[in-house]
């Protein structure tokens, strides 16, 4: 495959929630299993489970608050973000999920999925993304974006760095065998929308702007 890669990203649809379940697998190093593994009843499979969730509608984990990267009919990538709110109700109890429910970032487009198939990869589908990520961010006058990051998969954070993110906040990581990690630190990353990258201040992209556009954009990405 050349350096050069053309692919479209667009909104999702309903029936693309199986692949985004596969693709939130991938992106949660682990998260994501031992959450669903919880839920799951009756024997039901990870993979069933997370399509349902992403399914539904009218809630942060549905298909509706998901971008897709897609080349032709494939689904090569996959970015999902929802407005933070202010946390209601009785703190986590789970050990396990207590550090990222604290570093949640109210008031921020929190991106809790961004993934791309391994075949695609350092091919600017994430960053274009986050890009169209940004861009739903400053249609809504939200004033930045957050993730959450494993302090061992510095790949990812080296990726997020370069793209003008900064560690905010960090909390101790509870081993479980579930997630991919077993030590070191989960990060709360931000980034502000509208930022100042390279020297220059990176304008987000707005062809995502109407909520009723069935596709973002069409790239040729290196």
């Amino acid at each position: 495959m050349g350096l050069n890669l053309e692919f479209d990203i667009r909104r999702a649809e309903q029936k693309d929630a199986a692949e985004i379940a596969n693709l939130f697998l991938i992106s949660s190093d682990g998260l994501a299993t031992y959450i669903w593994r919880k839920l799951a009843k009756d024997g039901a499979s990870l993979e069933d489970l997370g399509a349902a969730r992403y399914a539904r509608t009218e809630t942060a984990f549905s298909y509706q608050n998901c971008l897709l990267a897609t080349q032709g009919e494939s689904i090569i990538g996959m970015a999902h973000a929802y407005e933070m709110q202010v946390a209601r109700g009785e703190p986590e109890t789970d050990p396990v999920l207590a550090p990222y429910a604290a570093l949640e970032e109210p008031g921020s487009l929190y991106i809790s999925g961004l993934a791309v198939h391994a075949p695609f990869r350092s091919r600017g589908i994430g960053a274009a993304l986050l890009d169209c990520v940004e861009a739903l961010a400053f249609t809504r006058a939200i004033p930045h974006l957050s993730l959450i990051c494993f302090e061992r998969n510095t790949r990812a954070i080296d990726f997020y760095l370069r793209l003008g993110f900064r560690v905010a906040d960090r909390r101790p990581i509870v081993p479980h065998p579930d997630l991919h990690y077993s030590e070191g630190d989960a990060f709360l990353m931000t980034r502000t929308v509208g930022r100042v990258r390279a020297g220059k201040v990176s304008a987000p992209r707005r062809a995502l702007a109407s909520p009723h556009g069935a596709s973002a954009i069409s790239s040729t990405q290196q």
